[in-house]
């Protein structure tokens, strides 16, 4: 069938065995399979050329089955697109090369890298197809939660992978004309009077099992004179019992906000409560069925904007069951971000940290998308295109798991969703940068 096939043990592999498959590659086609054991559907294979060169396309990949100790499920995956530029995009595990576009591809690679090699090869290809077929199955090896994949990026165990895919999406954002320079940066806004310095604002719909921790544990900030904050909780129509734990708290710096019965999702109670003539100059994020490592964050918020003229200020978190006993991999840092190149990076990972704290005059100019997964990261990336991040690598959040997270055990069809969303962020926000 014209196909040169080579095995690759995953997506992490190195410059130079991407190297050496071009050179071993003869026939018109090339075909990368990240896992053994492939099994096709009949005429598979036949299917994915035909698509091939009736698109044009660089590489085509296609849906398929995974095989989980003899159980086969669906397995599709999406669509690329332009912000796709995260480096554990999902292909599957077979990659249909057209050989002499994927030669001429390598010809231009002049880094060498030992774990970002397939990563700079597709960051490089002009058109990727997306089959929306079941065309093979393969056999799944990463059985975990979505839940507990989801740190895999900031585990330090990780690191140097990190570091070479930081290095070579920086590299794509210079070749396309996306890059940002470090330190150049619009003024932010002025501040007028506001009632408070800052608000806790926790977002909220059925987490009547949590939500008077996250409330207590937010009254019970401390702050210096002349700080002074409070707490505004907004509920989304919740329909047990939520709503009275709120009330059953009675505390002058606790503001409860019911929500009509439209459409908010977690960004719109966030815009509901930045507007808020009620709203601090600062917003500090605080999740519903989480709480504050201890009485200082606050405060800590407060001196880290005061000492920089940051759009937000990000801190460090620290992952606990329900209980307060840590899991892995621990303390959430970030360390790796750096002023000169974070905010490039923000376009490859998927996500900048918590909990986040906001300069409100800012922030009531852009406003959170009225959705309940992603908002955060769209405001992240929104604010750092024009004005500076600044950090605090203290713990100053408890994000516990359990079985409600919203992010806990998503099926394929809410991962696939979930990452899509994602990427179109990202796309939008490239668009932008490349004005």
């Amino acid at each position: 069938m014209n196909i040169s096939t080579f095995y690759l043990p995953g997506r992490v592999c190195s410059t130079k065995a991407i190297k050496e498959i071009a050179e071993k590659a003869t026939e018109m086609y090339t075909m990368i399979c990240l896992k053994p054991d492939i099994e096709w559907v009949y005429l598979g294979q036949e299917r994915m050329i035909q698509v091939l060169e009736m698109t044009g396309a660089t590489m085509v990949y296609a849906d398929h089955f995974a095989k989980i100790n003899e159980a086969v499920t669906e397995a599709p995956v999406i669509d690329y697109q332009i912000g796709a530029l995260r480096d554990d995009f999902d292909f599957g595990a077979v990659l249909l090369w057209d050989t002499s576009k994927l030669k001429a591809l390598i010809a231009q690679i002049d880094t060498e890298y030992e774990f970002a090699g397939l990563y700079d090869l597709r960051l490089r290809a002009e058109k990727l197809e997306h089959i929306p077929e079941y065309l093979y199955y393969e056999v799944e090896t990463d059985t975990r939660k979505s839940g507990e994949k989801l740190f895999d990026y900031v585990d330090p165990r990780n690191r140097q992978v990190q570091i070479e895919m930081e290095q070579c999406v920086t590299a794509h954002l210079k070749r396309i004309g996306a890059y940002l320079k470090p330190g150049e940066y619009k003024s932010l806004p002025q501040a007028e009077d506001y009632p408070v310095t800052a608000s806790v604002i926790i977002p909220c719909k059925n987490r009547a099992r949590t939500i008077a921790d996250a409330i207590h544990s937010a009254l019970a900030q401390k702050l210096r004179a002349p700080y002074s904050f409070n707490v505004i909780v907004v509920d989304d129509n919740s329909t047990d019992g939520t709503a009275e734990k709120i009330q059953a708290i009675h505390d002058d710096k606790l503001i409860y906000i019911a929500q009509d019965k439209t459409w908010h999702a977690i960004g719109g109670n966030w815009n509901v409560a930045i507007h808020d003539p009620r709203c601090g100059k600062y917003a500090i994020q605080l999740d519903s069925d989480d709480t504050y490592f201890d009485e200082t964050t606050v405060q800590k918020f407060i001196d880290a904007f005061e000492s920089g003229n940051y759009g937000i200020v990000i801190g460090t978190y620290q992952l606990t069951n329900m209980a307060g006993e840590i899991l892995p991999p621990g303390v959430i840092d970030h360390r790796e971000w750096t002023d000169d190149n974070g905010r490039n990076n923000a376009l490859r990972i998927n996500g900048l940290g918590a909990p986040r704290g906001f300069y409100v005059p800012l922030l009531r100019t852009i406003n959170y998308p009225t959705t309940k997964y992603g908002e955060d990261y769209a405001v992240g990336l929104r604010i750092s295109r024009d004005y500076p991040i600044g950090r605090i690598y203290d713990v100053l959040y408890n994000c516990r798991r359990w079985e409600d997270n919203s992010d806990a055990n998503c099926d394929i069809v809410a991962m696939n969703r979930n990452n899509w969303y994602k990427d179109r962020l990202r796309t939008w926000e490239l668009l932008a940068r490349l004005k």
